[in-house]
Parts: structure tokens; sequence; C-alpha cells
């Protein structure tokens, strides 16, 4: 049986025990809440390039904010439901799962717990960059969206940082980076496609 610590040594009686379950809320939630900032923000930046109307915006946003937080959740059920098939597969063999255990009871994965987490936590992300975009900013809309996204990946980059034990410099440099690449990316996309058109 094996139970995961924090990065460094607790105290005494202070450990932290984790399951495969709580992980699998960690993982799919992080992965989620970032999907949903970077996707929707991308989206609603893609088509403020090319199209002023805020309700044409509004739409593009909230159609991707449903498209994208049921694909997550399908995505990580499919995904999870097979994992979960594999340790089944290895407890029939007799194989000892590197699952981790607590309280004395092995814990398979939970793809229903992968599903929700995500699907949740995308749309919590996704509405970030959706809420500030369609706020009256006028001439400002697109800086305070990206403000505010950047914002958003700094704190979920810190969030998963703190529970991995990576370093959170190089988790939060990452998150930044690749959402703003993929922000400026959309958003001149969506330019030369409004003026093209």
């Amino acid at each position: 049986m094996t139970v995961l610590s924090a990065r460094r040594s607790p105290a005494p009686g202070r450990r932290r025990e984790v399951t495969t379950s709580s992980l699998n809320w960690l993982r799919a939630g992080v992965l989620g809440a970032n999907d949903g900032i970077v996707s929707i923000a991308a989206t609603v930046l893609g088509v403020a390039g090319a199209s002023t109307p805020v309700r044409t915006i509004a739409v593009a946003g909230i159609a991707a904010l449903v498209a994208g937080a049921l694909s997550m959740a399908a995505g990580e059920y499919v995904s999870v439901s097979s994992q979960r098939d594999a340790e089944r597969a290895a407890v029939r063999r007799g194989r000892v799962l590197p699952t981790l255990v607590v309280r004395g009871g092995e814990e398979l994965t939970n793809p229903w717990h992968a599903a929700v987490a995500s699907l949740g936590a995308f749309v919590a992300g996704g509405l970030i960059p959706l809420v500030v975009v369609l706020a009256p900013w006028g001439a400002a809309r697109v800086p305070a969206t990206f403000a505010a996204v950047v914002v958003a990946l700094a704190l979920t980059g810190l969030v998963a940082a703190r529970f991995s034990g990576a370093e959170p410099r190089r988790a939060v440099l990452r998150n930044i980076v690749g959402g703003s690449v993929a922000m400026a990316v959309t958003f001149a996309v969506g330019a030369f496609v409004g003026v093209a058109l």
C-alpha cells in the first residue's frame, strides 16, 4: 500500500494522504480550468479581432463555452474509463496496482468524477474571459480581457504547482506564455479574416 505525501516532509501526525480519486479530481479540475480560460479567451478575442459587435462576441463565447465543457467532460470520461478498465484487468490478473491507497482500501479511478470536475472547471475558467470581454470596456475590451486571462492563468499555475510540488515560477510562466500566444495568434487570425471578408 502506498501513501503519497507532500514534497516537503510534513510534521509528525500531519502527513497528507492523497487518494487516486482526489488526484483524479485535481488533475481534471486544474486542466479543465486552464483549458476553459485559454479556449474561451482565444475564441472571444479571435471574434473581437474580426468583429466589434458585442452580440457576436457573446454568441461565439457562449457556444464555445458549452461545446468546450461538454467536449472536456466526454474526453475525460472516455480517458479515465479506459484507465479504470486497465486497472480492473490488472486486479483480475492478481497484479498490485501502483495506485494510491488510503484508510486501508484500494481505490480505482472514477470516470464520472473526472468528467464532472472537468466540466465544472472548464465552465468556471471559461466564464472569466467571457464575463470580462462582455463588460462595457469600450475600446479597452481586448486589453482588459488579455489582462484578466493572464492573472487567471497565473493563479491556475500556482495551484497546479502547489499540489504537484513543482517550482511555482516555472508553472506560472508556462501557463502565461502558452495562453498569451494562443490569444495573440487567434486575435491576429480574427483580424486578418475580418479584413479579408
